[in-house]
């Protein structure tokens, strides 16, 4: 499958944009998909702790494999530490608790491998060659990984992380709205798994969130765009989750979520709703790529957009004044 074009296929700087893809599945433990990563795009395994290794120098950069939870990688709250003070006995008892520590750690990689997913983080992909890191999904199902659809505990995910083409707070709002709108189709398109559906996280939006950001009169600048996020959307679990945007253009915003090392600050939306389908042949990043720019498409219409938005807020708020305005610009019926 090929890659399709966004409307804007270059990033601020005049580069082509880049697409972040991250991939959950089980049956394949990390050491054995660190190394189909290797054998696929070349660079070098590097074993970071037991159940989190990296394949450094791909021609992409730089790729992490690990299983999906925090608890079974060391902490480097408790690693870096440091003695107390600088006497032996001090030394030596920091040391048995970084081993304690680390070995326990990779004890509950142990217990729980076969329980959480294996996890892919793949270096960003310029979108134009992401046809090309599909052959990572074709490899996965034939050597044995395990998407969303194999079990009703398999609540596996694919997340893209397309690379924003402005940071101008008119375009971050144009996508926004654009999603929003668009969020019920791609549901529909994807048939979202009905365990994604129950697990929290990939939720919709709430709807008086939608309603305040649809209207036509909403004009916010950064702050304001980021803080009323916050207030409706005061969580990473968001199909659309914008915390790592927000979170790039404005580091020292004053809420918790900025300072959460989950929140990984990036110039990206960080799109979280399709499933992990490994058990569809032709799968992969560029189907959902190819899905996802139905968002850019909208942004990049204003018309239809503004028109859209208003239907939206039209249909939702039931007000007369604003289907009778509406009507008299033509973006809805009389129905």
């Amino acid at each position: 499958m090929t890659p399709l074009p966004p409307p804007e296929p270059r990033n601020p700087d005049g580069e082509i944009r880049r697409v972040g893809v991250e991939i959950e599945f089980a049956g394949l433990p990390p050491r054995d998909t660190a190394d189909l990563v290797r054998e696929l795009f070349g660079g070098e395994v590097v074993v970071k702790s037991p159940h989190r290794l990296k394949v450094e120098g791909t021609r992409w950069g730089d790729f992490v494999i690990e299983l999906d939870t925090q608890y079974a990688h060391p902490d480097d709250a408790v690693i870096n530490a440091g003695p107390k003070d600088d006497t032996e006995w001090e030394r030596q008892r920091h040391q048995m608790r970084v081993d304690f520590h680390s070995r326990t750690r990779e004890l509950i990689g142990d217990v729980v491998t076969g329980l959480v997913p294996t996890e892919i983080v793949c270096p960003p992909v310029p979108w134009n060659e992401l046809d090309e890191l599909d052959a990572l999904f074709a490899a996965l199902r034939q050597h044995g990984a395990k998407g969303t659809d194999a079990s009703l505990l398999y609540g596996f995910g694919l997340h893209l992380n397309p690379e924003v083409p402005s940071l101008e707070t008119e375009s971050l709002l144009d996508h926004l709205r654009a999603y929003l709108l668009t969020a019920e189709w791609l549901r529909e398109q994807i048939d979202v798994d009905i365990t994604r559906e129950v697990l929290p996280h990939a939720n919709p939006f709430p709807k008086p969130y939608a309603l305040k950001v649809l209207a036509p009169r909403y004009a916010p600048d950064l702050d304001t765009l980021i803080g009323d996020y916050l207030e409706d959307n005061p969580t990473r679990n968001r199909e659309l989750d914008m915390t790592p945007l927000f979170a790039h253009l404005r580091p020292d915003f004053p809420h918790e979520l900025f300072h959460n090392k989950l929140v990984k600050a990036r110039p990206t939306f960080h799109y979280r709703l399709p499933d992990a389908r490994l058990s569809e042949p032709g799968w992969g990043s560029v189907t959902e790529w190819n899905r996802w720019l139905e968002v850019e498409k909208l942004a990049a219409d204003k018309e239809l957009l503004a028109k859209r938005s208003a239907g939206y807020v039209a249909k939702h708020t039931r007000s007369p004044l604003a289907r009778l305005w509406l009507r008299m610009r033509g973006w809805v019926g009389t129905s």
